[in-house]
């Protein structure tokens, strides 16, 4: 029960936060903001994690994982309130990202709490992972959609959204909490708990492994906006919703299969599904049609589902053994954001720059075929030794 719980809180939590970004993007639209300005926007999101995240793993670990989890929306909804009352949408959709640093942590490191065995946990990550995928194409859509018809709508639609989730929070149980833990040198204290995951050697993969899957799926989600009006046509909100919804299907249908397709600690399997998924990313903008693009982009999901979950369980269990599940997941954040921003920032300087889309995101595909292969590197020279 606590699990679906968690579940459904996090569908829910993650479901607005795509909402955001399309109510976001129809305010920039309307008062005729620059063209970059949505990356902008989804810049300073990856900032609050990259400059947070060194506070973020200790709160989720020196207090309750449930009073977090309901902290975190509360944060969200002030960002909801700041565009709501019409300030900058960078700034208010960075105080969404503040919200989100306080979350995610606790969301990620109550798992091992919830479960007793690596294939449960590898399950409960399935399912987490699954639902948010779904909130996230969901969410786009339904946020698209709203946007065109009414902007203050759809962010009191937000309002409500991040109110149920608390809600949920706070049935599901409180976890220990470790009040020794004080905020007091907690950047030194990041430091050597990055360090410590890296000495690792499934940390080193799993971060990296994860951080290069985040980095290719934020420029992708940028670049639909570019890409889907040069391609095909295609110009409004709800229609481009709509299609980041439909192409994102088979990140579920993979999530869903990934216990059965690999199988716990098979780094080969992995490596295998994240060179799929890269191959996908270089092929995706020079496909001629949209129903053969639509295809391709659900067959590249269906393999990043696969990539992405396995890492996911391998760091959090590498987490609890060292630092503390909190604490590793506010450094994957802090990994992942980091690259996301580095790969956010290049696909700006390239829209600056005048480079075509479709170079941007074939480029986007062959940095991430480099991670995995990144992965293989280390598969070869220190898991199998």
């Amino acid at each position: 029960m606590a699990l679906f719980l968690l579940v459904a809180a996090q569908f829910l939590s993650a479901f607005v936060d795509n909402m955001i970004l399309f109510v976001a993007q129809t305010i920039l639209w309307r008062d005729a903001y620059p063209s970059w300005y949505l990356q902008l926007v989804q810049a300073t999101f990856l900032l609050s994690y990259i400059v947070l995240s060194p506070w973020a793993g200790v709160l989720a670990d020196r207090f309750a994982k449930r009073n977090i989890l309901m902290a975190g929306n509360a944060v969200k909804s002030l960002g909801v309130l700041a565009m709501l009352s019409g300030l900058d949408p960078a700034i208010s959709y960075a105080i969404v990202g503040i919200g989100a640093v306080v979350y995610s942590p606790a969301k990620y490191g109550i798992l091992p709490l919830l479960t007793n065995t690596d294939s449960q946990l590898l399950k409960a990550n399935s399912q987490v992972e699954g639902f948010t995928i779904l909130a996230i194409l969901l969410g786009a859509a339904f946020g698209g959609w709203l946007a065109d018809y009414s902007v203050p709508l759809a962010l009191g639609s937000c309002l409500g959204l991040y109110l149920v989730s608390a809600l949920l929070c706070c049935r599901i149980p409180a976890n220990p909490a470790d009040h020794s833990l004080t905020f007091s040198g907690a950047i030194q204290r990041f430091c050597h708990d990055l360090m410590t995951v890296l000495a690792e050697k499934k940390g080193r993969f799993s971060l990296l492994g994860t951080s290069g899957f985040w980095m290719a799926s934020a420029v992708l989600r940028l670049s639909v906006f570019a890409w889907l009006p040069m391609a095909f046509g295609i110009h409004d909100n709800t229609t481009i919703g709509l299609m980041v919804t439909l192409s994102g299907v088979g990140l579920i249908a993979g999530a869903v299969v990934t216990p059965r397709l690999v199988p716990t600690g098979n780094h080969a399997r992995i490596i295998l599904f994240g060179s799929l998924m890269a191959i996908g990313l270089i092929v995706l903008p020079w496909t001629p049609s949209l129903a053969g693009a639509l295809l391709i982009q659900t067959i590249t999901g269906s393999f990043g589902g696969v990539y992405v979950i396995p890492l996911n369980a391998m760091l959090q269990r590498v987490g609890e053994q060292t630092v503390g599940t909190g604490k590793a997941v506010a450094i994957q954040n802090f990994a992942e954001n980091s690259l996301m921003f580095v790969g956010v920032s290049l696909f700006l300087l390239a829209a600056w720059s005048g480079v075509p889309v479709v170079w941007s995101m074939t480029g986007n595909g062959i940095l991430l075929l480099t991670v995995v292969l990144g992965l293989r590197y280390l598969t070869i020279n220190y898991l199998t030794e």
